[in-house]
Formats: structure tokens, C-alpha cells, sequence
């Protein structure tokens, strides 16, 4: 069952680095998939990938053109998630060895296929062979069961005041 879902995620879509010319449609995306208190802006999205587009995996549905998804974050030597990170691109340090998760998006029509799994699993293998060591992210209360599904361990309620949430800081060893 499992190799058929993954079979129906390759055949449907490509998963690659962003390319400069889609920042304009990642922020649209990430405008669909969070409240605006809590999306990254525009102006934010293009210079992060400007800043560090290699730490952008996209899923591309093959038919469409179009992204579906994605899972994008920098990468610092820091060790706990704290909220410039979500603002301030030039916190990327490319040889970092933990890379600080800012956003998984997949859009609502593409949800429940297995999408945000295999998007984070692609990154994480990614990020082991570029030789980080720890990943990082907060979330919503909601999504907690989710992410230690996908296995992130709760840290607990994160240092983290974004978009005026209360958030759960959730690690991964890679």
C-alpha cells in the first residue's frame, strides 16, 4: 500500500530545488495554506529564496506546472527556534548543521495524499546528506500528533510569539 501511494507521488509529481522565477507563486501558496498573521509575506518569500534556495524542496504537479507544495527553511548553527528566523534571511548560514523549518504548505487540493510526508521525508534525507544534524520547527497545537507522526519529538511550548500563536517547538535528529 505504501509503495503505491509513494508510486502515485512520483508519477504525479517532480520534487525539486525552487527556481527564482516561482517566489511570486510560493508566496501564493503559502497566502492559501496560512492566516495572514502568520504567512510569510511577499517581499519576505522572495528574499528568503533569493537567500537560500537550495533549503526550498517543491513538489511541481506534473500536469498542472504548478507548485502544490513545499518545505523551505534555513540553516544556522543555533539550536532553538526563535521567531527572526521567520524574518530576517540573512540568519542563513549555509554550512549551519541545523536547518530551522519555516514553513510546510501544501495546497488544500493536494492534502491527504501523502504529500507533506513525503516532502518532509525528502527534505530531511536531503539535509543528512548535506550534513546537517538537527531540524527544527514550531507548530500549532493541532498539528503536533502530525509532526511526531512524521518523527519530530515535542519540545514543549516553543519561545515563539508568531502571528500572535501560542507554538510547540518540535526537533528532529537527523
Amino acid at each position: 500500500m505504501e509503495n503505491k501511494i509513494l508510486q502515485d507521488l512520483y508519477e504525479k509529481f517532480e520534487f525539486r530545488n525552487i527556481l527564482p522565477e516561482e517566489a511570486e507563486q510560493a508566496a501564493e501558496v503559502e497566502a492559501i495554506c496560512f492566516p495572514p498573521n502568520e504567512a510569510c509575506s511577499k517581499e519576505a518569500m522572495k528574499r528568503r529564496i533569493a537567500k537560500a534556495p537550495e533549503l526550498f524542496l517543491v513538489a511541481v504537479d506534473k500536469q498542472t506546472g504548478k507548485i502544490a507544495g513545499f518545505l523551505n527553511g534555513l540553516a544556522t548553527d543555533e539550536t532553538s527556534f526563535r521567531d527572526e528566523f521567520f524574518t530576517e534571511e540573512n540568519l542563513h548560514h549555509p554550512e549551519g548543521k541545523t536547518v530551522m523549518l519555516l514553513g510546510l504548505d501544501v495546497l488544500p487540493e493536494y492534502r491527504n495524499q501523502g504529500l507533506a510526508r513525503e516532502l518532509v521525508k525528502q527534505y530531511l534525507c536531503r539535509e543528512r546528506e548535506n550534513g546537517r544534524k538537527l531540524a527544527l520547527l514550531t507548530c500549532l497545537e493541532a498539528k503536533v500528533k502530525m509532526y511526531q507522526n512524521m518523527g519530530f519529538y515535542d519540545e514543549g511550548l516553543a519561545n515563539s510569539a508568531w502571528g500572535g500563536e501560542q507554538w510547540h517547538e518540535m526537533s528532529y535528529v537527523i
